[in-house]
C-alpha cells in the first residue's frame, strides 16, 4: 500500500521560510517522479513543483520558482519542499503525490497545512 505522509507545515511570518518533507513507503520510491501540490482555501489543486526519479531534474510553477527549491533522499525515501520568502499567498495544504511533473494525479498524502500571516 502507497503511504505518503507530509510533515513539516505550520505557522510563519511573511518572509519566513519552511521545510516540508514526505516519507513514502509502499513502493519503490526512487522508481518514480514526485510532486507537491497545493490548495488554498476556497481553491483547486495548484501543481507546485516535480522532481523526477533519480533527483536530477525538476520544475517550478511560476509561482513559486526562485523561492521553493524541491529536493529528494532516495536513501531515506523522503522528498522535501524548501520554501523562502514566503507570502500569504502560499497559504495553502501542501500535499505530497506521486505524480508526474505538471500532474495532480496519484497518490497522495493526507496534507500539511502552511499559513503565512502576520
Amino acid at each position: 500500500e502507497v503511504q505518503l505522509v507530509e510533515s513539516g507545515g505550520g505557522l510563519v511570518q511573511p518572509g519566513g521560510s519552511l521545510r516540508l518533507s514526505c516519507a513514502a513507503s509502499g513502493f519503490t520510491f526512487n522508481s518514480y517522479p514526485m510532486s507537491w501540490v497545493r490548495q488554498a482555501p476556497g481553491k483547486g489543486l495548484e501543481w507546485v513543483s516535480g522532481i523526477n526519479s533519480i533527483g536530477t531534474s525538476t520544475e517550478y510553477a511560476d509561482s513559486v520558482k526562485g523561492r521553493f527549491t524541491i529536493s529528494r533522499d532516495n536513501a531515506k525515501n523522503t522528498l522535501y519542499l524548501q520554501m523562502n520568502s514566503l507570502k500569504p499567498e502560499d497559504t495553502a495544504v501542501y500535499y505530497c503525490f506521486r505524480s508526474n511533473f505538471w500532474s495532480t494525479r496519484g497518490p497522495r498524502g493526507q496534507g500539511t497545512q502552511v499559513t503565512v500571516s502576520s
